[in-house]
């Protein structure tokens, strides 16, 4: 009954935060929300027994990407006019999307209506390791989607990276081929040595 208890009011402070993270204008404050909503999901995952998970989910995502999110939030300067041109053009595509969300969800819960349930961890002994089960399942079973997952990661990360390579006006940049195309002979420097003249009037040069 407490578990029950605790999983309700978890489940809820992770609904209201989600939707906190999409409502908030200011940037910020939707990263503080989907701080809020990390944590609550390590609080499900410990109610599931995954305790190396929910302490991942905390170090990883709350205590790094989230920092490194905030500071790109406040150090960089993103022009939020020119992000929000472009919400009209994704709109369809979010709203399906949406959809598709609501429908799995829906469909989750009639299951479970109409006596489909899932099964509910064992408990296990205090020796039980997760962190070893874990990796057992990950580097045998299916080491093959974890490449997977992490090329697109990488994906992701080069994405990040290019976005925030703009063009601003009144900046300089490098353009590597330009820089490669020089020719020694025609775009460097020329020193010129030039014979020293003396003063008019017999003066020292």
């Amino acid at each position: 009954m407490a578990a029950t208890i605790v999983f309700i009011v978890l489940a809820a402070i992770l609904i209201g935060a989600a939707l906190g993270v999409i409502t908030a204008r200011n940037p910020v404050h939707a990263a503080l929300f989907l701080v809020l909503a990390f944590v609550t999901s390590a609080g499900l995952w410990l109610l599931l027994e995954a305790e190396f998970l929910a302490l991942v989910l905390v170090l990883v995502y709350v205590g790094a990407v989230m920092v490194l999110f905030l500071f790109v939030v406040m150090m960089l300067d993103i022009d939020s006019i020119t992000l929000r041109q472009g919400f009209v053009r994704y709109a369809p595509l979010g709203v399906v999307v949406a959809v598709i969300v609501l429908l799995e969800i829906g469909y989750v819960v009639w299951t479970q209506k109409l006596g489909v349930t899932f099964g509910t961890p064992l408990p296990h002994p205090a020796a039980f390791s997760n962190t070893r089960e874990l990796g057992n399942v990950i580097y045998t079973s299916y080491a093959y989607p974890f490449e997977i997952a992490a090329v697109i990661l990488l994906v992701g990360i080069i994405a990040a990276i290019t976005l925030t390579l703009r063009r601003r006006s009144g900046t300089r940049h490098q353009d590597p081929a330009k820089q490669v195309r020089v020719s020694a002979k025609r775009d460097r420097i020329r020193i010129v040595k030039m014979p020293s003249e003396r003063k008019p009037g017999g003066g020292s040069p």
